[in-house]
């Protein structure tokens, strides 16, 4: 009886042993999976997260580099004065006229190319390439062939084509504009747009191509216009496309250092927060204030950053649920 007893128990016992077997291959197996990301997560964590701690340390204390002496805990007076320095507060307002005019402006023009090379013609192909080659041009470069080649007064291409058609009128004094000088701003405007409109170009002509074009058919058989084709279909179904060309083209703009560097050097009102921030570092030496406001910029840049995962993720849903 007892023996019967001890053989009836031994499954009983075993079983959880055995679960808990089953449990840890299935920990060893996740662990086997993610070993080969780890040395990947450790260099990201060491180069990005680990500088930005520092950095907001830093951003907590009064320091600058000639009066080491005089380093120590500052609170958040930095922040403070971030808000309230007419310099700084003046570059946010610039980083903010320079995103918003550089994200709508690429998104209108974006918006037109994109119908255009929607439509299938001869050359499409070369014509799709010719206009990204812009987004591929190393920014710094981007804003020297704007600088030199295009805006200079003396031998750039606005102004001789200018001077030959002032010639056609028979005017021996044509109009020699300096852009970079009378409206600063404006140059790094459309400097950047030339640049950025290729990327808004790309994603809302994805959005196009995703179209459920029998819908469209049958608007068309039932006599909508074009325009109402666009206005009540296109428009609709672009509508998140056009919210991710945005806040995605606002997260690399607000952070855009090389057009106001190159181009103006942050003079006539062209300073934004991020050029502010390093000539209150490398200028005026305060290590705090612009730790202070680099964080601001980070803190901008996650919030948009944050919407834009959003309409990402969004978008992967609806694709999904076709």
């Amino acid at each position: 009886m007892t023996t019967a007893t001890a053989r009836v128990a031994r499954p009983g016992h075993s079983a959880p042993k055995t679960s808990k077997n089953a449990r840890s291959r299935e920990r060893a197996l996740a662990w086997a999976r993610r070993a080969p990301l780890l040395p990947a997560l450790i260099f990201l964590i060491i180069v990005t997260q680990l500088p930005f701690v520092v950095t907001l340390i830093i951003s907590f204390l009064n320091w600058n580099s000639l009066r080491p002496d005089q380093t120590g805990f500052a609170g958040f007076d930095n922040y403070v004065q971030v808000l309230t320095n007419a310099d700084l507060r003046q570059a946010i307002f610039t980083t903010i006229i320079l995103t918003v005019s550089v994200v709508l402006a690429s998104l209108v023009i974006g918006l037109g190319l994109a119908l255009l090379l929607d439509k299938k013609f001869i050359g499409r192909g070369l014509a799709r390439t010719l206009l990204i080659a812009p987004f591929l041009v190393v920014p710094v470069a981007a804003a020297l062939i704007w600088k030199h080649a295009l805006l200079n007064p003396t031998y750039g291409l606005i102004n001789g084509v200018l001077t030959w058609i002032w010639s056609l009128f028979g005017s021996n004094t044509p109009p020699q504009p300096d852009l970079l000088s009378q409206a600063p701003l404006m140059a790094v405007i459309v400097s950047l747009v030339w640049q950025w409109t290729p990327f808004m170009m790309l994603i809302l002509l994805a959005g196009l191509q995703s179209r459920p074009m029998d819908t469209v058919e049958a608007a068309q058989m039932d006599g909508a216009s074009p325009w109402d084709i666009f206005r009540h279909l296109t428009l609709p179904h672009l509508r998140q496309y056009l919210e991710l060309g945005g806040l995605l083209g606002a997260i690399y703009i607000v952070q855009n250092f090389d057009a106001v560097f190159t181009l103006t050097s942050g003079g006539l009102g062209t300073a934004n927060l991020p050029y502010a921030i390093y000539q209150t570092f490398y200028f005026a030496n305060e290590y705090g204030l612009a730790s202070a406001a680099g964080v601001v910029v980070v803190i901008g840049t996650i919030i948009v950053a944050t919407f834009a995962l959003r309409t990402v993720f969004s978008l992967f849903k609806k694709e999904a649920a076709r």
